[in-house]
């Protein structure tokens, strides 16, 4: 097996429930081709570099793999089709890292600065 990290932008519009089901959705081909999806970071709302599709804004979240080639074709099919999906992109790497990625670790911090100004 090979280990992949996968960055998903969806639509602004989605509420929580729904990103909730497209990642169950994504981990579902995963498991049936017998891989592992190892974690799942979610990075929020934030800004597109440009408009893509009208939007300017999409939700984020990262995927780490641990599965087959075969699975991430038709792991990145079904995204394709997903109308709520706004772009992807899928990468093989050498190995997973255990430690948060820096768009997480710095989203923790902006969430500590504002529960200690509201202190």
């Amino acid at each position: 097996m090979a280990f992949y990290e996968s960055v998903v932008i969806t639509r602004p519009e989605l509420t929580d429930t729904q990103i909730e089901n497209l990642v169950d959705e994504l981990t579902k081909i995963i498991s049936n081709e017998k891989g592992e999806v190892v974690s799942i970071e979610r990075w929020g709302l934030k800004n597109l570099a440009y408009k893509i599709n009208k939007n300017k804004k999409g939700h984020y979240f990262m995927m780490n793999l641990d599965t087959e080639p075969s699975a991430i074709l038709e792991f990145e099919r079904q995204m394709r089709i997903n109308e709520d999906v706004i772009r992807f992109l899928t990468i093989r790497i050498d190995k997973i890292n255990e430690e948060p990625s820096i768009l997480n670790i710095t989203q923790n911090n902006e969430i500590k600065k504002e529960e200690e100004n509201a202190i």
